[in-house]
């Protein structure tokens, strides 16, 4: 049978040779059990939270707590990918090696975050679409230059039934925006992975949020083959359909991983190998249980269905550095590969939770928000 590589649609800019090592690193970051550590805060977003837990901020404090993410012992067992920030991709272990070859001598995909800032669609009620375009071909020969292998752009959207966000220009906007960037991408030899974020902030209910969600994904994957995008070249990085943290509806953690299987076999091609979900807020008990649940509910899709998370993982590093002044390496170090372990067990379907875990629980007072806001 000949490979489908041998076949395309739009676009006809990118070799044999060419897809198959875009589709080799899709493959990769889709290994079964592993995930990706998201590492791609900029220095002023990790300063914070070093801040916050009263470690001074410097580029030294930030290289030495990537180094200890991507060099913890055995933690390549469960991670397929790290997403870098430009800081970090150019920046050295203690043995001299740039960090893009430590990743990639232990078997772990060394990525690049590309966008920039974001910028409010006026007239839209606060929508965003996040920039970066504009200079996206010349920074993504120079990062696959420097070792990256795959990139990943974030489009954020909130949903606020009461103001009718995300409008249907803020959805189309930055599913264009998207794929043009998965497209550029692909053509300096990045595979793309694409992020439409929708946030767990609002009172939507997941009955809502399943409409949104379907809406995106539709226009992002109609984008990406609009403009060319090879899809076994690419990979998605999806919030976890959630209603809103101000819900007051409750739901258990197998209602919302029904949803999210639901999504997907609305508009997920089969092409692309996998997702690996953004965490966005989430505990990583709460994130652990719903990937578990999403997995043990797909019984038809083909994709890996996997992690991508910064804070789940993170934040519990950092807050044993409360009240010592510096980072405490060792113990972050270990601390991090057990949750790892617990991430590498939800993505294969196999974790178990505690009772309550993932589910999300409504409230008399988000109720009354809720009454509120739709008077309003």
């Amino acid at each position: 049978m000949p490979s489908t590589a041998a076949f395309t649609v739009g676009g006809t800019f990118l070799s044999a040779a060419e897809k198959a090592a875009l589709e080799e690193t899709a493959a990769a970051v889709a290994t079964s059990g592993k995930g990706i550590t998201a590492c791609d805060e900029g220095p002023a977003t990790i300063g914070g939270r070093f801040e916050a837990v009263g470690v001074a901020n410097s580029e030294e404090t930030r290289r030495l707590y990537r180094q200890m993410l991507f060099e913890a012992p055995e933690c390549e067992k469960y991670l397929s990918a790290a997403i870098l920030d430009p800081e970090t991709l150019y920046q050295r272990s203690d043995s001299g090696k740039l960090f893009p070859e430590v990743l990639s001598e232990k078997g772990i995909v060394p990525g690049i975050k590309p966008h920039l800032k974001i910028y409010t669609l006026p007239g839209t009620n606060g929508d965003t679409v996040m920039q970066g375009l504009d200079s996206l071909a010349v920074r993504c020969k120079e990062y696959y230059q420097a070792g990256a292998r795959f990139a990943k752009w974030r489009s954020p959207l909130v949903i606020k039934m009461e103001k009718g966000c995300p409008t249907d220009l803020a959805i189309k906007a930055n599913m264009q925006d998207l794929a043009r960037y998965a497209l550029i991408c692909q053509s300096e030899g990045l595979m793309p992975i694409v992020e439409p974020d929708i946030s767990l902030s609002g009172s939507h209910t997941l009955e809502e949020a399943i409409d949104v969600n379907i809406r995106v994904q539709s226009e992002l994957f109609k984008a990406m083959i609009d403009h060319g995008v090879y899809m076994a070249g690419s990979t998605l990085k999806p919030n976890i359909v959630n209603p809103g943290k101000d819900c007051p509806i409750s739901y258990t953690v197998e209602e919302i991983a029904a949803a999210n299987i639901f999504v997907f076999e609305q508009s997920f091609p089969v092409a692309m190998k996998g997702c690996n979900y953004l965490s966005g807020g989430q505990t990583l008990e709460q994130g652990a249980a719903r990937l578990s649940a999403i997995n043990k509910a797909n019984t038809k899709g083909p994709w890996n269905l996997s992690f991508s998370w910064s804070q789940a993982l993170q934040l519990p590093l950092l807050q044993l550095c409360e009240g010592k002044g510096e980072l405490q390496l060792e113990e972050m170090s270990k601390l991090y590969v057990e949750e790892l372990k617990i991430a590498s067990a939800a993505a294969k379907g196999e974790y178990e939770w505690a009772e309550g875990d993932g589910d999300h629980a409504g409230s008399e007072e988000a109720a009354k928000k809720r009454k509120l806001e739709a008077v309003a």
